[in-house]
């Protein structure tokens, strides 16, 4: 597995190693072990979650803030997503500061995000099934987000303004 650090601290990028042959492919998704030495992060992931979705739908920005903030491990199992990181860590030198990454079913890449960010993607593919592993459970009394068109952030979702779909929830997220 090789890790590249990302111009937000904290966030890694994670390209498995991939064996294939004629009968297909094989690699380890995840491993506690070498994680946390490639990374210095620790991890205990408690909960996985997966979502299926089509082209032009834009999840998030959403985080977990107080007692329930999360780290998240996420990937794509099929399809293809922009995935978006934005920091908003107060003490952070990178407050408001974003990064983007394609991960897909072809590249295996996976996006570490740390507590401390919200968190979104947009399916450019037809369809995605998205997976993330969490490192603490889901509580609604502690979901926060920001509308993922905010103007103040200018995230490029790669997708023409008008084939975006929000739900009702992130189209009334307040500003950033």
């Amino acid at each position: 597995m090789k890790v590249l650090e990302t111009k937000l601290k904290g966030c890694f990028i994670l390209e498995p190693t991939v064996f294939e042959d004629s009968r297909g492919y094989f690699f380890e998704a995840f491993s506690k072990r070498k994680f946390e030495e490639l990374t210095g992060a620790s991890s205990n992931f408690v909960q996985d979650n997966q979502s299926k979705s089509s082209y032009g739908v834009v999840r998030g920005l959403h985080q977990q803030v107080g007692e329930y903030a999360q780290a998240k491990l996420v990937r794509v199992l099929e399809g293809k997503v922009l995935d978006v990181a934005v920091d908003v860590r107060i003490d952070s030198p990178t407050y408001g500061e974003h990064l983007t990454i394609e991960l897909s079913a072809e590249n295996n890449r996976q996006l570490y995000i740390p507590r401390g960010f919200l968190h979104g993607f947009a399916v450019l593919s037809e369809t995605a099934t998205f997976f993330y592993k969490c490192d603490n459970v889901y509580n609604k009394e502690s979901e926060d987000g920001v509308h993922p068109l905010d103007d103040t952030l200018a995230v490029d979702w790669q997708i023409p303004l008008d084939l975006i779909i929000l739900s009702e929830k992130d189209r009334e997220a307040r500003p950033f």
